[in-house]
């Protein structure tokens, strides 16, 4: 009897020196990390995953800024939904002062050096390119378009004047599959974006502290998008290349030629397999095995039409462009745009 309370007593010994040594620990853990305040700036579905992403990391400590220009704006939607403090842009500088740090993704504003200023740990953002690669407004289509083998998410300072030039916080490069469409990898760097702006912000001081200069002499650009880019010149590009410009400009613009003077799009490409038949670039001939137009390119390469609008009409198969226009016309060839574009 007295060895078995002796065996209690000398438990709760241990039991109470070993919580002594571990309590300090877990109450430093839970009360030392307080996420900063953050005012988030966005309006489209590539902001939204960070802004969702930041509402369940930082909970309470969140205020949203978008525009209310479009209905359509699902960063407003979300924000509204969720009961988040929403402001219109433009805002006042003393807002900022109510939060910690400013978060921009994908908003499509410059922001004033008094915004920025305004906050006391600056404002960062979200940019869907390895800087100083592809900075501007359409980092992920240039990726595509110029058929590079990766790309990736950047977290960079925001700095008063200039887009994308400011110091980085944080990276992740991922690489462009062969046959990737934009929606795609569009939808895999917002997710990217989101998880890496999460680590960014809840390890502020340090990436703060260990942020890298951009190399300008190493700056691309990738410009806002223009109906200039989808006009299609067949001498000049081959079908590898038109056929990368497709997939990049895929659900936001279609590539554009002409036929007998009337604007052509093309809806649906593809690359054939193996050469099918040399052409003269632009000239094209119907493929009734495969249901498609074999367009020839630049270097002696081809290129597949499977679908297409013309000008003034519904959009039709290549079938029916062969049973329609092809048998009356007496040049069969595309030509380059002779539309006025923007």
């Amino acid at each position: 009897m007295f060895c078995g309370q002796s065996l209690v007593n000398n438990f709760y010994k241990y039991k109470r020196k070993v919580w002594q040594n571990v309590n300090p620990i877990i109450k430093c853990c839970i009360t030392t990390y307080n996420p900063p305040k953050i005012l988030f700036f966005g309006t489209d579905n590539f902001s939204l995953p960070s802004l969702q992403a930041l509402h369940k990391n930082s909970s309470n400590r969140l205020g949203v800024v978008t525009s209310f220009k479009s209905p359509a704006n699902c960063v407003r939607s979300y924000a509204e939904k969720e009961k988040l403090p929403l402001q219109k842009w433009p805002i006042e500088p003393s807002e900022c002062s109510q939060f910690d740090l400013g978060v921009v993704v994908s908003f499509g504003h410059l922001i004033p050096a008094n915004i920025i200023n305004g906050f006391p740990k600056g404002m960062i953002n979200v940019h869907a390119s390895l800087l100083p690669k592809w900075r501007g407004a359409a980092p992920i289509i240039y990726a595509i378009m110029k058929r590079d083998a990766s790309t990736g998410v950047s977290i960079m300072k925001i700095e008063p004047h200039r887009f994308d030039i400011g110091a980085i916080l944080a990276q992740r490069e991922v690489p462009i599959e062969p046959d990737v469409f934009m929606p795609e990898l569009h939808a895999s760097l917002a997710k990217l974006g989101a998880e890496l702006l999460v680590d960014t912000v809840n390890n502020l001081s340090e990436r703060l502290k260990e942020d890298i200069p951009q190399d300008n002499t190493n700056a691309s650009y990738a410009p806002k998008i223009t109906n200039k880019i989808t006009e299609i010149n067949w001498s000049k590009l081959s079908a590898v290349d038109i056929y990368a410009r497709y997939r990049a400009l895929y659900s936001y613009r279609n590539l554009t030629t002409s036929f007998l003077d009337k604007q052509v799009q093309l809806l649906e490409l593809r690359l054939p397999e193996k050469q099918l038949l040399i052409q003269k670039p632009g000239h094209f001939s119907y493929q009734k095995r495969r249901k498609s137009l074999l367009i020839g390119c630049a270097q002696e390469s081809q290129l597949e039409v499977l679908q297409l609008r013309i000008e003034g009409k519904k959009p039709m198969s290549a079938q029916d462009f062969n049973n329609g226009f092809m048998k009356q016309a007496k040049s069969l060839n595309f030509t380059d745009n002779k539309l006025v574009s923007n």
